[in-house]
């Protein structure tokens, strides 16, 4: 295994919404016998509300407040040596305070779906408050790409199957 996860055992899965995060790295996590944190389901969780309800009621900078918060959390975990597979909400990565956070420690993996796949997985997906706007969605899709592209390993998402995806990450030469 690559000397960077052997040192900070953590692997960052970053990608627009709808790209599979949380099922890829759910999966990743179940090959390599590590924890998996879904970091959205952890801020529902301790905030006890929807992220949708988060961006109605409180904003999008409080939402990215909390979610750094929680990338936090669990960096520290990762640095004492907690091996984890943490997928990201599509906005983290974009953040550069946690690319920063995440740089050097652990490997970022990037889930570069194409956007007619992403539209098909979110076209019904009521909970995701930037969705809601077709033209806007496509141009924050194009905006977020130039963050994501930092990201260590590049896969491009060819299968709606997550072991396909699996297999490309554990096989990129970076990973090993």
């Amino acid at each position: 295994m690559n000397l960077k996860l052997k040192r900070t055992p953590g692997i960052y899965v970053v990608g627009f919404m709808g790209s599979g995060k949380s099922t890829v790295g759910r999966h990743l996590a179940h090959r390599l016998g590590w924890n998996f944190f879904d970091t959205d389901e952890e801020i529902e969780a301790a905030e006890r509300t929807t992220i949708a309800e988060i961006f109605a009621a409180r904003g999008e900078a409080e939402f990215r407040r909390i979610e750094t918060g929680i990338i936090r959390q669990h960096f520290r975990w990762i640095e004492r040596g907690r091996a984890a597979v943490l997928a990201l909400g599509g906005g983290a990565f974009a953040e550069a305070e946690n690319r920063q956070l995440l740089a050097d420690n652990g490997m970022a993996v990037w889930l570069d779906c194409p956007f007619p796949v992403i539209q098909r997985r979110v076209a019904n997906a009521s909970h995701r408050p930037l969705a809601h706007d077709p033209q806007k969605f496509a141009a924050l899709y194009e905006a977020r790409r130039e963050a994501y592209r930092i990201a260590d390993i590049h896969i491009p998402i060819e299968s709606d199957d997550p072991e396909v995806t699996v297999e490309a990450i554990v096989r990129h030469p970076l990973f090993r």
